[in-house]
């Protein structure tokens, strides 16, 4: 387990950008945190970063997910909030995400058994000032050699 502390947008954008020059073809990024927490935050920058900051980035709460077709592999940013039952997700076309795209999600525990192991885990946490945040990596499958390599270039 990695913690950080984010102590503005701009750092959480930048924390953001670093996550996705790590990303690759395949990968689950889980995005845990309550209401205003930072996920969506995360999410746009990492978007923007990956896309070197072309991309508009609406926050996909109404429509539950938003492809972006950038970088080496399309980013599918889901926000799973208002997801009935986990077994909705097949008719967003989670299959599809995972198998060739990077999947950015947004309330991950509403996809229960459906979410893979091979994951990372990002939560975020309100910390004693209102705008920073505490934020715990959790590596999955994957991911433990590239945060490491992420943290030796810190």
């Amino acid at each position: 387990m990695i913690v950080v502390e984010v102590h503005d947008e701009a750092a959480t954008a930048h924390f953001a950008a670093r996550i996705a020059r790590l990303a690759q073809p395949g990968d689950i990024i889980a995005l845990q945190g309550d209401l205003g927490a930072g996920k969506t935050t995360f999410a746009r920058a990492f978007i923007r970063a990956y896309d070197n900051g072309q991309e508009e980035v609406p926050s996909p709460t109404f429509t539950l997910v938003q492809i972006y077709e950038v970088g080496s592999a399309p980013v599918w940013h889901f926000d799973l909030y208002r997801l009935r039952t986990p077994g909705d997700a097949w008719e967003l076309g989670i299959e599809d995400a995972f198998a060739a795209g990077i999947s950015l999600i947004e309330w991950p525990e509403r996809l229960g058994a459906l979410l893979p192991d091979r994951r990372l885990e990002i939560t975020f946490e309100f910390a004693d000032r209102p705008s920073t945040r505490r934020v715990s990596l959790d590596p999955g499958k994957g991911w433990q050699t590239r945060l490491a390599a992420m943290a030796a270039n810190a």
